[in-house]
């Protein structure tokens, strides 16, 4: 087997979890809920403001192999539409990934765009539709692999053709992706507010391959995906997350739950807080998570504690991931303020 072959299904193993396929590489995230795009174009706007800027961090694997890195940032914008209750958000995600010594990297740029249809007189449920589409584009550097044709009587030889010259039709390519997704978000009683939503990626089955005519088609991908936030007490909430995955043979279900302490004496309606929670990847990570909002600006940070087959070389060690969120409400007449009441998550 050549290293080039080698590169890619290791990326696969480490990458994910369990029995999965080269068609499976989309990026993941502990913090899955900080990259609404990547989730659900239908779940951007869903959060308490006119505006939101996210950015994302990861660095995993440094115990087993060249670290793989992940870097994403996101913005979103409400506007209302004419006087009724209804708004629609427009977003954009920016994605780059690097993996392995044959430094695979994706850069994807995603605009999205969604539609809430207010459901109730109170503002309080709306069904949101959101579509999204762009560039991806993918490349490797093929000068860090070693092949099988570069070895004679076990001597390596980096000076001989590789064999796969022939082959490869260039170190990187492009192609258009497209996404579609359904959410509905509502309250329960007063206080507690949650959604559902699912979503369909790679509609357009794009080719990809760095060998000439292979032909090979990306395999769509579907998401189902939920969240609530529980009031406990006057200065305590539980916000839970979930979210799985589908594409091909691969699948990936991750979810859990952060309770938060509200701060200054304002009670479930303070912007400034403390939480702290569990995460299970599962078969693969448990994710200890921490978070500190401090009103318009909120840091969060995971850890990846690996427990599937790989912990043997891993050390049970996985990835580092930090987030960085900036949200406001816009100082204008076409504020959705007092347009919508969205869910806190």
């Amino acid at each position: 087997m050549n290293r080039l072959l080698r590169s890619v299904l290791l990326m696969v193993i480490t990458g994910t979890y369990a029995t999965q396929t080269v068609t499976a590489q989309d990026i993941h995230l502990s913090q899955f809920y900080e990259t609404p795009i990547l989730r659900n174009p239908a779940l951007i706007g869903l959060f308490n403001g006119d505006m939101r800027v996210q950015a994302v961090y990861r660095n995993q694997w440094n115990s087993v192999t060249v670290p793989y890195q992940t870097g994403t940032f996101s913005g979103e914008m409400k506007f209302p539409v004419g006087m009724s209750n209804n708004f629609v958000t427009a977003g954009l995600q920016l994605s780059y990934d690097r993996a392995g010594t044959s430094r695979l990297q994706s850069v994807q740029v995603l605009p999205a765009l969604n539609f809430h249809k207010s459901l109730s007189a109170d503002k309080s449920s709306f069904l949101s539709l959101g579509i999204m589409g762009g560039l991806v584009q993918r490349q490797f550097d093929p000068s860090h692999l070693t092949f099988n044709n570069q070895y004679t009587n076990g001597r390596f030889d980096p000076y001989a053709p590789t064999g796969e010259d022939g082959r490869l039709a260039l170190r990187g390519y492009s192609y258009l992706d497209a996404g579609i997704g359904l959410s509905y978000n509502g309250t329960i009683g007063e206080n507690t507010s949650y959604f559902v939503g699912g979503a369909a990626y790679h509609l357009n089955r794009p080719k990809v391959s760095f060998y000439k005519d292979a032909g090979i088609e990306l395999d769509m991908k579907f998401t189902f995906n939920a969240g609530i936030t529980v009031p406990v007490s006057e200065n305590v909430k539980v916000i839970g997350q979930y979210n799985q995955l589908h594409q091909g043979t691969y699948t990936e279900y991750i979810g859990g739950a952060m309770v938060g302490y509200g701060l200054l004496d304002q009670g479930l309606v303070s912007d400034r807080g403390i939480y702290g929670g569990l995460f299970l990847r599962w078969n693969d990570a448990i994710v200890p998570t921490m978070k500190l909002d401090m009103g318009s600006w909120e840091v969060g940070m995971s850890y990846d504690a690996n427990i599937s087959s790989l912990r043997t070389a891993s050390q049970t060690f996985g990835g580092f991931e930090i987030s960085l969120v900036f949200k406001d409400f816009l100082n204008s007449r076409n504020s959705t303020l007092e347009m919508t009441n969205c869910p806190h998550f």
